[in-house]
């Protein structure tokens, strides 16, 4: 029986459809299009369907904290360790700089989450610069030492690569 012909006939029963969901998640993504394109609004799996959507908001954030988590995380090597350095750490501000800009321009409504994203991808940035430079932890300011602009402007250049690019 192809996936089709099962779409045509639509879940009978939530419990049916819930478990499909938990066995199949593809099959289960793909039978719930078909029924929203059908219009067929009473046999979709609207509880499943609302924690999809929530999981897809939540990953987006996340790319959000992640990346402004690395830029810092580079930020505070570059303050902290100035004698080490590198072309990488220049590509990898820049990367991230990229990534942050993608993700608020795909997700305008993000904007409004900025600080929060910043505070909780400095909690890990701190973390992360300590266990990657030696340097102790208490030895990073405890709250962001960085503004947006610094984010996201700041000139961070290593011979003949810059972040921003001119």
């Amino acid at each position: 029986m192809s996936t089709t012909s099962k779409v045509r006939s639509g879940p009978k029963e939530p419990s049916a459809v819930s478990a499909r969901y938990e066995d199949d998640l593809y099959g289960w993504a793909e039978a719930q299009i078909a029924l929203l394109k059908a219009g067929r609004l009473t046999e979709v799996d609207a509880r499943n369907i609302a924690e999809e959507l929530a999981d897809v908001g939540h990953d987006q954030y996340d790319k959000l904290e992640s990346a402004l988590g690395i830029l810092m995380m580079h930020l505070l090597k570059w303050d902290h360790q100035p004698t080490h350095r590198s072309r990488s750490w220049v590509n990898t501000v820049h990367e991230q700089r990229k990534r942050i800009a993608r993700v608020l321009r795909k997700n305008p409504s993000l904007k409004s989450r900025i600080p929060e994203a910043t505070e909780e991808g400095y909690e890990d940035a701190r973390d992360d610069a300590a266990a990657e430079t030696g340097i102790a932890k208490k030895l990073f300011p405890k709250a962001c030492p960085y503004d947006w602009s610094e984010i996201t402007m700041r000139v961070i250049e290593f011979e003949d690569l810059r972040s921003p690019e001119e």
